[in-house]
């Protein structure tokens, strides 16, 4: 395989990805609410000026929720295509893949707080 091949292939995957995160936020309305908070956290986080350290954990949190909500989405369309008719163990699926977005939500609030919330009472004084 030629390096050129190999970029090319590369540079499809990066496109594929790009088109799936397009396709997430057009089709989910729980990933469009997940971007309007993300860019409410990264406009305060602005503002209060906060250290690299702090901007790495809301990184974390960030893309630990929308990385969630991504796959949450995957393994939907994938289970009503396998199963387009009620079937408990692909509701359990279903179920349990969006408590992972849950919990990963939970996780990244409790994040914003700890990070934002000192920063911000510092800010208000």
């Amino acid at each position: 395989m030629s390096l050129r091949s190999l970029l090319l292939g590369r540079a499809r995957s990066f496109r594929q990805a790009g088109v799936g995160i397009v396709q997430l936020l057009r089709g989910e309305p729980n990933a469009r609410i997940h971007a309007g908070v993300t860019l409410a956290v990264l406009a305060l986080g602005g503002w209060l000026g906060l250290p690299r350290r702090d901007w790495a954990l809301l990184v974390l949190a960030i893309s630990g929720v929308l990385a969630a909500e991504a796959a949450n989405t995957a393994l939907e369309a994938l289970a009503d295509h396998v199963a387009p008719d009620r079937h408990p163990l692909v509701g359990r699926a279903k179920d349990v893949a969006a408590a992972g977005v849950l919990l990963a939500a939970l996780g990244a609030a409790a994040a914003g707080v700890l990070v934002l919330g000192p920063a911000l009472l510092a800010r208000l004084g």
